[in-house]
């Protein structure tokens, strides 16, 4: 089922697809993000053979990924930079961009190709801010529990690049936004904080969610928040009025994917929803009672982002693996002790990267919690810990697929009455 929703979120054959009419003069891409590299193929493809007339060798810009996401491209260059902290690379990555940008004229098109990952992979610090407070900025939020929405409204009204500043600088050229969404809902305009998109939200707004986290702004972030006339180009704003976007992967598409292959096995999909949220511990509590009271074969599907408010210095591990032991621990305490239940899990990042883990998440067994005992280990302390990767990794049940070139978030299956 994970294969088969990673096959249906590949974006390449949906950005073939999507690709409007050529410009009469260069047609430039700039991209961030995880999928990236695998857009900008479908891009170059649209060079050749029969299509050849529509792109030919006008096509030029760059892309950015992190390590490990690039794709095999001739005309469109890949650059890497680090996530999910911006450095050196990414502020490189942007200032080149809205250059690049900055460089065209009304015949020519600007195609943005965005993914998640992209808020960190391209990132000019607003003036007056420096990386160093975008870095300390960003991983206070990672780290609080905050929703993926709330941190790209933060980093939106930081940059001088993100919430639509790179429409802005390639004003008159007609921008085409492709986008592969990891935002629960598939809100276009967060998906990598919406570097070339309109933008609703305020710096009051991105001020207010640092003070519900109990996050020090310092005195330059504060008052650069505080200030209207530092806030993200006006929605009305010409540099917006020809804008074309097109999402073409989305977490909806993966979940029915594996929903179908379900079915194909026998199995009765339970869908809960492509756009859950939360606390990873919260919402694995809540299956683990879903899991106990289904009946027959049937899987449990479902995606979105969970989220991990991490106290201490935290272990080995994301919002997948932290899941994956809540919903034993919970699965435990409910009740199914031996396994007669016959439940099984697998929670995992679409993008193949979940957390600090290395891996893109975990498989949860009947014997799991058993199995981690009988090497030592304290499930409960783990999870407490933040290290809940530690022990999949223990037990030979991570998740590991290495970059998949695509994103759109998490994916969970609980599998039951299967014995």
């Amino acid at each position: 089922m994970l294969d088969a929703a990673l096959q249906a979120a590949d974006p390449y054959g949906a950005t073939l697809k999507a690709l409007g009419a050529p410009a009469k003069g260069r047609n430039v891409v700039i991209g961030a993000g995880k999928a990236a590299a695998r857009m900008a193929q479908a891009v170059e493809a649209q060079c050749a053979g029969a299509v050849e007339e529509r792109y030919g060798s006008e096509v030029e810009g760059f892309v950015i990924v992190p390590k490990g996401y690039g794709a095999s491209l001739n005309h469109i260059r890949v650059m890497e930079a680090a996530h999910p902290l911006p450095d050196a690379r990414a502020q490189a990555a942007a200032r080149e961009a809205l250059a690049l940008a900055g460089g065209l004229g009304e015949d020519d098109r600007l195609i943005a190709l965005i993914s998640g990952g992209g808020s960190a992979l391209m990132a000019m610090p607003a003036s007056g801010l420096t990386l160093a407070d975008k870095q300390r900025i960003t991983g206070a939020l990672l780290q609080s529990g905050a929703a993926i929405t709330e941190i790209n409204t933060v980093r939106k009204h930081l940059s001088a690049i993100k919430g639509g500043w790179l429409a802005r600088a390639a004003y008159p050229a007609p921008v085409e936004t492709l986008v592969v969404s990891d935002i629960p809902g598939d809100d276009a305009m967060m998906v990598a904080s919406g570097p070339t998109l309109r933008d609703a939200t305020t710096g009051a707004e991105a001020l207010a969610i640092l003070q519900e986290y109990g996050i020090e702004p310092g005195q330059a972030v504060r008052a650069h928040l505080g200030n209207p006339a530092s806030d993200t180009p006006d929605p009305g704003d010409p540099c917006f009025a020809g804008e074309r976007v097109t999402i073409v992967a989305r977490a909806a598409d993966a979940l029915a994917a594996a929903a179908e292959k379900a079915l194909a096995l026998g199995l009765k999909p339970v869908m809960l929803g492509d756009d859950l949220q939360g606390e990873a511990r919260d919402l694995a509590a809540d299956h683990a009672r879903r899991a106990l009271r289904q009946t027959g074969a049937a899987v449990i599907l479902s995606g979105g982002e969970t989220t991990v408010t991490v106290q201490g210095a935290g272990g080995s591990g994301g919002p997948n693996t932290e899941y994956a032991l809540a919903l034993a621990l919970s699965l435990e305490s409910g009740g199914a002790l031996d396994g007669a239940a016959g439940i099984y899990a697998l929670a995992a990042d679409t993008d193949g990267i979940d957390g600090t883990s290395g891996a893109a998440g975990a498989f949860v067994t009947p014997e799991t919690l058993l199995r981690a005992r009988e090497k030592g280990l304290d499930p409960a302390g783990l999870l407490e810990a933040h290290d809940s990767a530690r022990l999949f990794g223990a037990l030979g049940d991570l998740v590991t697929t290495g970059p998949t070139l695509t994103n759109v978030n998490d994916f969970r299956a609980v599998l039951v009455g299967v014995l």
